[in-house]
């Protein structure tokens, strides 16, 4: 076992699973808390909100802070920033593994990102997606992976590609655009390639979802004269015509993401059915689908992205539109956004808006630190949308202009479940027990059905039934952290699409 452990390490591969230990020593010693009657008052339902943030990988703009740390020093960043995600009592973090053809993860594939070690292709001494997914399921957090499908170099890329990389190995699926390199959506081999990567990374890695951002086609690029150049796609343009295509090249781009998504889509379902497919756009809706007033970029028009489309026909779990403008910003008003996106959801997917954290702690004209919770609250007005993301995971870590304790004293005063998806099925999980260990410690359990998430928990001191219920989500350990001889708990285990098993009461 233990050369088989090394040969996985040396390959990049994750590491296998330590063999399950007999239950004894502390376990054995646990003593069952019987159940008692509900509470004549019980307490409300789970508060549910999804608090997600991205951790963005390219150019290392949240981690690792900089290429070429040690493997440990990586991984001690990992667990602040997963540390600082409780702490604001977060509960999803979307992770980069993918930032331009390459891997943040073992994968044979594509070759290990530069933003680890400084060289493309080079070990970096651990699998980060592995340590990643330990760590943060380990403390009840979601754990997304975020991919970009097309892009083959960013324009902050500075070590030569590796001969695996996309650029060396298939040059054909590869076209030069502005300063950065992007594969071609038009080659449908390279949209197979793409999907390989997905099918590998969820095959092999307990992901909670998977993730695209809005690089479709890329962003216009203009040349010296202030002119759009168009992509460089004709090799692929022709031969669609020479095979009888008869779209019209805006209509052609925008069938080759179609059907991009709409694979994706059912590859995450046929994979990891309980996993979400989650995209966040551009924040406008296509021009003739605005609200009165909102002005700006079409990304229907020059991304190729009908997103539209892809929400009426369901083809994503969550949509998580980019709103990165100020509510007063009337051209690109925050509200009339959301709403809007909310309205053209038919098939009543997730819609949780992207938030411009990292623009509200600078001194740009429009932003204050106060803008990201009065937008939260905007989220939880009515129709409200159930959750949010944070672009990006660094003025959070760092504390930037007070905004950690801002959100925390305020609007995550409270811990929040993240939203249940009704529309994917996934085992229930069995009724809680509560047991006493060692050391009077108290632990959740559960009897039967599926392993839980993480934990679901309310309580009262019993001396104070005129106090409010206080809600908490316990990892999936079960330890409480603390407790008070004679509180009331009820409990419930969560399972992998956030529906709650049945509720057990205990006094402590």
């Amino acid at each position: 076992m233990q050369r088989r452990r090394l040969l996985h390490a040396a390959l990049g591969w994750p590491a296998l699973a330590a063999a399950p230990q007999a239950l004894t020593g502390c376990a054995a010693h646990d003593r069952p808390v019987p159940p008692t009657s509900a509470p004549a008052e019980a307490p409300p339902a789970a508060p549910r909100e999804f608090r997600g943030v991205w951790v963005a990988t390219v150019a290392n703009i949240d981690w690792p802070s900089r290429r070429g740390l040690s493997a440990e020093m990586q991984r001690a960043e990992i667990r602040q920033v997963l540390d600082t995600a409780v702490e604001l009592q977060l509960n999803a973090v979307v992770l980069q593994v993918r930032t331009s053809a390459d891997a943040l993860y073992a994968s044979a594939l594509e070759p290990w990102s530069e933003y680890l070690t400084g060289v493309q292709g080079q070990f970096p001494g651990y699998d980060p997606l592995a340590v990643w997914l330990e760590q943060a399921h380990a403390r009840g957090l979601e754990l997304h992976a975020w991919i970009n499908p097309y892009r083959a170099r960013q324009s902050g890329g500075k070590s030569a590609p590796a001969a695996q990389h996309v650029s060396r190995s298939r040059p054909d699926w590869v076209r030069s655009y502005g300063d950065q390199l992007w594969i071609d959506p038009g080659m449908p081999e390279a949209a197979d390639h793409t999907l390989a990567v997905c099918r590998d990374l969820l095959s092999r890695y307990a992901v909670d979802g998977l993730h695209i951002d809005d690089y479709f086609y890329p962003y216009p690029v203009q040349d010296g004269a202030k002119q759009e150049l168009d992509f460089p796609d004709e090799p692929s343009w022709q031969r669609y015509l020479g095979q009888g295509g008869r779209l019209s090249r805006a209509d052609w781009r925008r069938q080759n993401v179609d059907q991009l998504v709409e694979r994706l889509h059912a590859l995450v379902r046929e994979v990891r059915p309980t996993a979400r497919l989650g995209i966040s756009p551009f924040g406008l809706p296509r021009p003739d689908l605005r609200p009165a007033g909102i002005e700006g970029f079409s990304q229907y028009d020059k991304l190729y992205a009908d997103v539209e489309r892809w929400l009426a026909n369901g083809w994503l779990d969550y949509l998580a539109p980019q709103l990165y403008w100020p509510r007063a910003q009337k051209p690109q008003a925050f509200e009339p956004l959301l709403r809007a996106w909310q309205s053209l959801n038919v098939k009543q997917r997730h819609v949780w808006p992207g938030l411009f954290t990292s623009k509200a702690v600078t001194e740009a004209a429009g932003w204050t630190p106060e803008e990201i919770p009065a937008q939260v609250e905007i989220c939880r007005a009515a129709p409200a949308c159930e959750g949010h993301l944070h672009f990006s995971m660094v003025p959070l870590s760092q504390n930037r202009r007070g905004l950690r304790q801002l959100l925390r004293q305020g609007v995550y005063a409270q811990a929040a479940l993240p939203p249940v998806t009704p529309w994917l099925d996934a085992p229930p999980c069995g009724p809680v027990s509560l047991v006493r260990g060692p050391g009077e410690s108290l632990r959740l359990t559960t009897q039967g059905g599926a392993p839980a998430r993480l934990f679901a928990l309310w309580r009262r001191a019993a001396h104070r039934p005129e106090a409010p219920w206080q809600f908490e989500v316990v990892p999936p350990d079960g330890r409480l952290g603390r407790w008070e001889p004679g509180e009331v708990l009820v409990a419930s285990a969560v399972n992998s699409v956030n529906s709650e098993g049945p509720a057990a009461t205990f006094v402590a």
